[in-house]
């Protein structure tokens, strides 16, 4: 089952200075942090806030593409986590016909926001990361490191996408 989901928001990881996309399900009710790349973040935040390049960044360049081919981005979708990893699909539409095609949900995403599609997420996937130790992922050791663990520990969903990066 797919739950629909939006962007809460894109912050930092404090103990591994990693940006992290926040996608929280339409009800409100679930939350998954995605680690995403520094330059998968920059294109996804640059999306969010409208900023035009004079010359077109990766995604823009992929989007110009797919539009002169009569191509569209209907959706895409977060659809499995395996080893802390997460696998995505982008699915396009022609005049022809339908497909999709593997991906990362960072590029999935950056280009979800560009063609205004929809973004999914398997509703096991959402389960399953609540099973991950976010503890066993912590780096930094110090007294500041771990407050900032106690601190993420006792964030609600509630919390997510008050804070923009």
């Amino acid at each position: 089952m797919l739950i629909k989901v939006n962007i809460a928001g894109l912050v930092v990881d404090p103990s591994t200075h990693s940006p992290i996309v926040i996608l929280k399900s339409e009800d409100g009710e679930r939350a998954l942090p995605v680690w995403v790349g520094l330059l998968e973040a920059s294109s996804i935040a640059a999306s969010l806030q409208s900023v035009a390049f004079d010359r077109p960044m990766t995604h823009d360049l992929f989007k110009n593409v797919l539009t002169k081919l009569d191509m569209t981005v209907t959706s895409v979708e977060i659809n499995d986590i395996v080893d802390n990893t997460y696998y995505a699909r982008i699915h396009l539409k022609t005049l022809e016909r339908n497909f999709s095609v593997d991906a990362r949900p960072s590029d999935s995403i950056a280009l979800a926001l560009r063609f205004k599609a929809p973004i999914y997420v398997e509703k096991r996937v959402l389960e399953d990361f609540k099973t991950i130790d976010l503890k066993s992922e912590m780096m930094d050791k110090s007294d500041q490191g771990k407050k900032w663990a106690e601190y993420l520990e006792k964030l609600s969903t509630d919390d997510f996408g008050k804070y923009m990066v």
